[in-house]
Formats: C-alpha cells, structure tokens, sequence
C-alpha cells in the first residue's frame, strides 16, 4: 500500500478516534473498551511524536503515538507507545511504516527506550514488533481483567542503538 506518514493534527481527531475505537472493539488491543475524548488524547501524549498513515486518496488509514511513562527526569527518554490500524489496511505494512517513524522521530529527539505492553493473543502485533527491533522484557501474568476475564500482557521494548 502507497502511503504518506504525516503528523498528526487536531483535525484529524475524528478519524484517529474511530481507528483507535475500531481496535478497541477487536478486545485484543487494550484494557480499554472506549476510546478517550479528544482533549484527554491530546493531553496524555508527547506532540513531537504523533504520525499519522495516510492512503493515496487521502484516507487517514492508522496511527502512532507515545506518553511519557514517568515525569521523572530519569526516565526522560523512557516512551509507551500505542500504534493502531483501520481494520480496512491492515496486513498492508501500514503499521511497520508508522513504527519506522517513530523510531526515527524519537531516536531524533534522544529518547532511547520505546516501551508497550501488548495482549499475548496479539501474535501480529507481536511479530511485527519483533521485525522492528523490539525484545521481549517478560509477560506480566493476570495483570488486569478484561471482559470479565484475567489477561496477560507481553512487555515490550526497543532500545535505541543510536541515542546513548
């Protein structure tokens, strides 16, 4: 698939809300089972480092993005990141693109630690990490309830190579 990778703006908060509501609703992407309100999207994630996929016809087709995961100085270049794909594009490399960006823009900016916590029943998700560079730290057992049943949660993280 021909895509650009862009940055995210607020008028793009439609389409990244459905996307990130359209994995929500797979009950393999998150705890969530809602996505959040513009405003509290916004506040909770790091602007240098939102990008956006966008198709040949201009359709917003998936996302990327990070949160700090302390505002502890120590832990400056310490990132969670979240990547979602409209159900539409996946399997067509949407989500490896926007890896690579934000690979690129946070490796630009100093951060040296790219972390997530991915559901053990994600094998794609998994994978594709796994070809980007990201190791698996260990699972977090029966760390949250989900639709009324424990779930487990690979953590994983890519460290930078570059930013030292």
């Amino acid at each position: 698939m021909r895509m650009l990778i862009r940055p995210m703006k607020d008028v793009d908060a439609d389409a990244v809300l459905r996307i990130y509501q359209a994995g929500l609703d797979t009950g393999n992407a998150s705890f969530e089972v809602t996505a959040p309100t513009w405003e509290a999207f916004d506040a909770a994630r790091l602007p240098a480092h939102r990008h956006l996929a966008v198709s040949d016809d201009g359709t917003i087709v998936g996302w990327v993005a990070v949160s700090a995961v302390s505002a502890r100085p120590v832990y400056a270049g310490v990132v969670e990141h979240s990547v979602y794909v409209d159900p539409n594009a996946q399997g067509k490399g949407v989500a490896k693109a926007l890896l690579m960006a934000l690979i690129a823009s946070t490796e630009a900016a100093g951060i040296w630690t790219i972390q997530s916590g991915i559901f053990e029943e994600n094998t794609a998700s998994l994978a594709l990490h796994q070809r980007a560079g990201f190791r698996t730290i260990g699972t977090r057992e029966r760390v949250g309830r989900h639709h009324d049943r424990w779930r487990d949660v690979i953590l994983l993280e890519r460290r930078s190579p570059t930013v030292t």
